[in-house]
């Protein structure tokens, strides 16, 4: 028997609780981990809180990040004692997740955990912070350099905006943190922000240009908010959108891509192939500080998990949430 959140019922009269698992209720897979440490990632507590249908199946077990090590494997790319990391490919969706102490899943979803890291580390970063890294690499590959001028990351006390303050400030950009708090704005400039803008300004209905403002830009966003930042960017502008707290619908118009040639760019890490994974966390080694890193973490211990959840839902939660699952 193992701890885990477990989600049961059905969608839209789902109950989360803490319980003690069998591990034969495990699903399948060629790789069995006991589980270290996990994250709460926006995804997570959208699951956890039924406010989204995150969960494709009950009963689910959440948690879409996890860094443990190998305990059986008939994958030959991993032997009991190694240890991995995975982050995506559907896991606490269609996949029992981290949220548990013990998983079983897909070799081929696993990545060795980065030397440069310890499993606590690796999840403080988690998703999260490798949908950072995707990002500021999005930037690079189209053109985007510190001389290019000043770039804007909206949701900045979050935990993909707050690991990609802190990158790009390491390799010398210019940021503006965008954040709805402002008592947050010693925090931001302790990642290395310059500038903050209150959210409210990129909030409401916008022309379909305004001044050109940014180099480039990342978003967590979407919405109006995602159709704001692009009417702002300069000629050869690039946006790498990865969110949609704000929501999924996207108010703009053509205006900013035809006449400024501002670049779109998807950003997913869920479904990322592998040699892009291995070279978000390559540089995340290279680019992020273990010391902003460790400003960015609130741990929180799995008993409290479905309550930290809520918070996040409530905008209370900065930074990233790691959670200790092996205690």
């Amino acid at each position: 028997m193992f701890k885990g959140i477990l989600m049961e019922g059905s969608r839209g009269d789902q109950q989360v609780s803490l319980k003690s698992i069998d591990e034969a209720w495990l699903p399948e897979g060629d790789v069995t981990v006991d589980v270290a440490y996990s994250t709460l990632n926006y995804k997570d507590a959208l699951a956890i809180t039924g406010t989204a249908p995150i969960a494709k199946s009950y009963p689910m077990v959440p948690g879409i990040d996890l860094a443990g090590v190998v305990t059986e494997s008939s994958n030959p790319e991993f032997k009991a004692g190694d240890e991995v990391v995975l982050n995506g490919w559907g896991v606490g969706e269609k996949h029992w997740g981290g949220l548990a102490q013990k998983a079983r899943l897909s070799g081929d979803w696993l990545i060795p955990l980065p030397e440069s890291f310890t499993a606590r580390q690796a999840m403080a970063i988690g998703t999260a912070g490798y949908t950072a890294m995707l990002c500021v690499l999005a930037l690079e590959k189209h053109g985007v350099t510190p001389d290019s001028g000043d770039i804007l990351v909206t949701g900045a006390t979050g935990g993909v905006g707050s690991v990609a303050v802190a990158i790009l400030a390491k390799l010398g950009y210019s940021v503006t943190a965008v954040t709805g708090k402002p008592e947050e704005e010693s925090y931001l400039r302790s990642l290395g922000a310059k500038q903050i803008l209150d959210r409210a300004e990129l909030s409401g209905p916008g022309k379909p240009l305004t001044r050109e403002t940014w180099a480039g830009a990342i978003d967590v966003a979407g919405g109006q908010v995602l159709a704001n930042v692009c009417a702002g960017m300069k000629y050869r502008g690039v946006v790498a959108a990865c969110g949609l707290a704000a929501g999924m619908d996207f108010p703009a118009t053509v205006a900013p891509f035809i006449l400024r040639s501002v670049t779109l760019c998807g950003v997913d890490s869920v479904m990322a192939p592998k040699k892009d994974r291995l070279e978000a966390w390559e540089r995340l080694a290279q680019d992020l500080s273990p010391e902003l890193l460790d400003s960015m973490i609130t741990e929180v211990p799995l008993d409290e998990a479905i309550e930290a959840a809520g918070q996040f839902m409530d905008g209370t939660i900065r930074g990233r949430i790691v959670i200790p699952v092996a205690e």
